[in-house]
């Protein structure tokens, strides 16, 4: 696929995309627990269209770029993934071309943590949030912002149908070692 860059060094270009959004069992979807924000919306084209598991709504802006997309959080959680659903088929110049995907404790800190170029993208673009290192595997924030720096055609609105968050998906008892499956097992894991 393509390769993003991470704490400002070179930028990817992603291509493509996915129709299905493909996420691996170890990953949960957070965005239910974050409260979402946009920096401008049309009517009826608000931060709604773009939780609604409906791939017919979407997000538009109204008015200067960078236009953004702000999920807080109440309590710090480690974040892995951001998968956005866009369509250059559909949306032509309202379609997303370079996105900075930024992460800290409020508005007062965010620090960039990738940058991702699209090139005509169709569909699922999953951005991993992991660095360079290979122990950094998710990020560990209160706020993740979403800022689409700009468009194709040099389009001034943009468009975004889908977001997805995803962090990793937490063992129901700390102290195991292991994860068990069945209700059965469960209910014989700890030992009086």
């Amino acid at each position: 696929m393509a390769t993003e860059s991470s704490e400002g060094e070179e930028e990817g270009k992603i291509t493509g995309g996915n129709l299905v959004l493909a996420v691996d069992d170890d990953l949960c979807e957070m965005g239910k627990k974050a409260v979402w924000s946009v920096s401008s919306c049309k009517p009826g084209n608000g931060v709604s269209s773009l939780r609604d598991d409906n791939l017919d709504t979407y997000w538009q802006s109204d008015g200067a770029q960078p236009h953004l997309v702000n999920v807080q959080f109440q309590k710090k959680v480690k974040l892995q993934m951001v998968a956005l659903y866009v369509d250059f088929k559909l949306d032509e110049s309202y379609t997303p071309s370079k996105i900075s995907i930024r992460a800290g404790d409020g508005f007062h800190n965010l620090k960039e943590i990738k940058t991702v170029e699209l090139v005509k993208p169709a569909g699922w673009i999953p951005i991993s949030l992991s660095g360079n290192d290979p122990r950094e595997t998710f990020v560990n924030t209160f706020m993740l912002q979403i800022a689409v720096l700009s468009n194709h055609l040099n389009g001034r609105d943009t468009h975004v149908r889908q977001i997805k968050v995803y962090g990793p998906r937490l063992n129901p008892f700390p102290h195991q070692p292991f994860q068990f499956t069945s209700t059965e097992f469960i209910t014989y894991s700890c030992v009086r």
